[in-house]
């Protein structure tokens, strides 16, 4: 067995998902944040974007999370999605002020559900 490979079964699924997804979102904050100031874009329609991005973010977070598991891709993705959904609502909570609404819990169902589907999609690629 080569090094590589054993480098790659000690990493734990979930903080490479943890990882890739704020990788993701911050790729994303950034283009957002770009178009917002260089287009005629309106902040009121930042909330459908930012569900978009959390929703990509969460996506390659999930596929990383799948890929670095041998099985069970949905769950290693559905707890990858969960536990940056929690991060988003921590930083939120603290940075913003702002409080658990339904838009939170519609953002949970986004979250975990493109995680999940990542992990399916992470653990069928094929290990480099």
């Amino acid at each position: 067995m080569n090094s590589n490979s054993k480098a790659s079964q000690l990493a734990s699924p979930l903080l490479a998902g943890i990882v890739y997804a704020l990788l993701w979102l911050a790729a994303g904050a950034l283009i957002l944040s770009l178009l917002l100031h260089l287009t005629a874009m309106k902040e009121s329609n930042m909330s459908l974007y930012t569900q978009v991005i959390h929703g990509i973010a969460a996506f390659f977070g999930g596929a990383a999370a799948g890929k670095r598991s041998i099985s069970k891709g949905w769950y290693n993705g559905g707890i990858t999605g969960v536990t940056y959904f929690l991060l988003v609502v921590i930083v939120s909570f603290l940075a913003a002020n702002i409080s658990f609404t339904l838009q939170s819990v519609i953002l949970l169902a986004t979250i975990v559900l493109c995680a999940a589907v990542g992990g399916m999609i992470g653990v069928n690629l094929k290990r480099s």
